[in-house]
């Protein structure tokens, strides 16, 4: 076989692998695509019921959501989704995702309860990169400093003693870790300024995607046929 039949023969044959390749590829993901996507929202209900336990709420919190835009206050440079909470057809809570930025490692993507009269019902670490067996301390996995936030409001404490002892505040720090509760401290105070501004904007939004949908208007061609007497 001459070097050029041997070149051209090699490449059909890689060409061959990447196509066989690329089709096992697409056919694994085809499968797994929504068992992934299934296991992500269980994942996240899961999140949702430690903040808040199924026994206090009726609704589905996966389908009572509201979108709302990007907010630095939250940490989001893209529109996220509220969590809403009812109980005998009334709001009684609402979860937002919030994401501190001034991690010691980076993003600090959390979980924030909030009941209707501005009262936190529990935070919820979903995914940081903290380091382990210092700043890994916001788990609710690995200790109860997170349950800390319960019950806590922008009043309870004062605006000025939202912040870790070091600084001043209420807050217990880690050990050998400032910076990673510092920047969820702030988080949370600022998931609850967000929440007193927007409330009611959150109601009105929810309650309307809750109507049905209005009658359309009947198109029918209703035009009496005259009829002529001879």
């Amino acid at each position: 076989m001459s070097t050029k039949r041997y070149i051209i023969a090699s490449g059909l044959i890689l060409a061959l692998f990447a196509i066989l390749g690329t089709a096992l590829v697409g056919i694994t993901y085809d499968s797994t695509a929504e068992k992934i996507a299934q296991n992500e929202r269980q994942a996240l209900l899961s999140k949702l019921q430690q903040i808040l336990p199924a026994g206090q709420y009726e609704n589905n919190l996966l389908q009572s959501t509201v979108e709302i835009p990007a907010d630095n206050r939250l940490g989001h440079e893209q529109p996220s989704t509220v969590y809403i909470a009812t109980q005998q057809d009334q709001i009684t809570a609402m979860i937002f995702p919030v994401i501190a930025s001034r991690g010691y490692s980076g993003e600090i993507r959390m979980l924030v309860g909030i009941d209707i009269d501005g009262r936190i019902i529990g935070v919820r670490v979903v995914r940081h990169r903290e380091t382990p067996g210092l700043g890994d301390g916001i788990d609710a996995e690995r200790s109860d400093w997170i349950l800390g936030f319960n019950n806590k409001s922008l009043q309870n404490p004062p605006p000025s003693k939202w912040k870790v002892k070091r600084d001043g505040g209420v807050f217990d720090q880690f050990t050998g870790a400032t910076i990673t509760p510092r920047a969820v401290v702030q988080a949370v105070q600022l998931s609850l300024v967000y929440f007193e501004r927007h409330k009611d904007e959150l109601i009105i939004a929810y309650r309307k995607q809750q109507q049905p949908a209005e009658a359309q208007p009947d198109t029918t061609d209703t035009t009496n046929e005259q009829s002529t007497n001879e």
